[in-house]
């Protein structure tokens, strides 16, 4: 956790110093507001974002949005506190990190997107009878010490009797995103990896998902919208047309085919054939990815700080109460 506040703290100050004249939204001419998003990874498990953007749900909620990948939450949380986003996306422990720290104008998480990790267990043979005991002994890539994929990665260990710390050796100095490159160079005996880059791996013959996440976690309050105390103070009406749009997203994906959502979102997947697309999309519908609001309750967040506390990165729990509000939630349009 010192980690990630200190590199926080080193990126704010730099940021504060060039962005200390931009402060609140911006009116567009053509009527709408400006609000820039920053994003922990650009994928299709945050397909409901997406479809919000393709379905033009900002627009019809007044907002111009600009979304930025910042390839992870220690870059996204850095953005926010330097105010070169307006909200940010990530995985709420963040948010209890810099709240831990001590930061006055800290990040309040306001809407919850998806209630199950995002991630898959990728190993370099079919294995139909997987079980997480194999892992014993083998190399992993897994992710960044103190961020969700890698606490629930340790999670699940734990919850089948293995140590993650002696059992199994856990890579963890590859930067985000670069994994499935690294293991398909012949690096880790398994990898854990979001899509597209599992289903790329299989598509490549370099590996085959054995396990989700996902599925073996349970319900976990993955990733969630945020955005500095003071300012959901000073623009609550911007915060509840965004949260309006991201609701009607997460009404889109869980009324619409797997080729529906696909075919909606594919615009900001490129790169990505059609086929492989609706793969992964059927892949985090099964698993029952996305909530049907975005709620964040205390039992969820009760379940965050209780994994933290077991990954030995947050010595007490915050308060839920200071950390999160259901307002903006409670009264999205539906």
């Amino acid at each position: 956790m010192k980690n990630f506040c200190n590199k926080i703290l080193l990126f704010s100050t730099i940021a504060l110093m060039s962005l200390a004249s931009l402060t609140g939204c911006q009116k567009k001419e053509e009527g709408l507001t400006e609000l820039t998003l920053n994003e922990v990874a650009h994928s299709i498990f945050y397909a409901p974002q997406y479809a919000a953007i393709e379905l033009g749900y900002f627009e019809e909620e007044g907002i111009a949005l600009t979304l930025v990948n910042g390839a992870g939450a220690d870059n996204v949380m850095t953005a926010l506190i330097s105010g070169d986003a307006d909200i940010g996306f990530m995985g709420s422990e963040a948010s209890i990190y810099v709240y831990s720290e001590g930061a006055s104008d800290y990040a309040v998480n306001f809407a919850q997107l998806t209630q199950r990790a995002g991630n898959f267990l990728v190993a370099r043979e079919e294995k139909p009878d997987f079980k997480w005991t194999d892992l014993k002994g083998c190399e992993v890539l897994g992710g960044r010490a103190g961020g969700m994929p890698q606490m629930i990665f340790e999670y699940i260990l734990k919850q089948n009797g293995i140590d993650p710390s002696k059992d199994l050796s856990i890579v963890q100095n590859i930067n985000f995103g670069l994994t499935a490159g690294a293991f398909s160079g012949g690096q880790g005996d398994y990898t854990v990896e979001f899509e597209p880059f599992a289903t790329a791996l299989e598509l490549e013959g370099k590996g085959y998902v054995v396990a989700s996440l996902g599925v073996d976690s349970g319900y976990v309050p993955y990733t969630a919208y945020c955005a500095k105390k003071s300012y959901l103070e000073k623009n609550p009406e911007m915060v509840q047309h965004f949260t309006n749009a991201i609701q009607k997203g997460i009404n889109y994906v869980n009324t619409h085919s797997a080729e529906e959502i696909a075919a909606t979102i594919s615009p900001q997947f490129a790169e990505t054939d059609m086929i492989n697309l609706v793969t992964i999309v059927e892949r985090y519908q099964e698993q029952d990815t996305w909530k049907t609001d975005t709620v964040f309750s205390e039992t969820s967040f009760k379940l965050l700080q209780d994994i933290l506390i077991e990954a030995g990165e947050l010595d007490a729990p915050v308060p839920y109460e200071d950390l999160v509000t259901t307002e903006f939630s409670l009264n999205a349009v539906n």
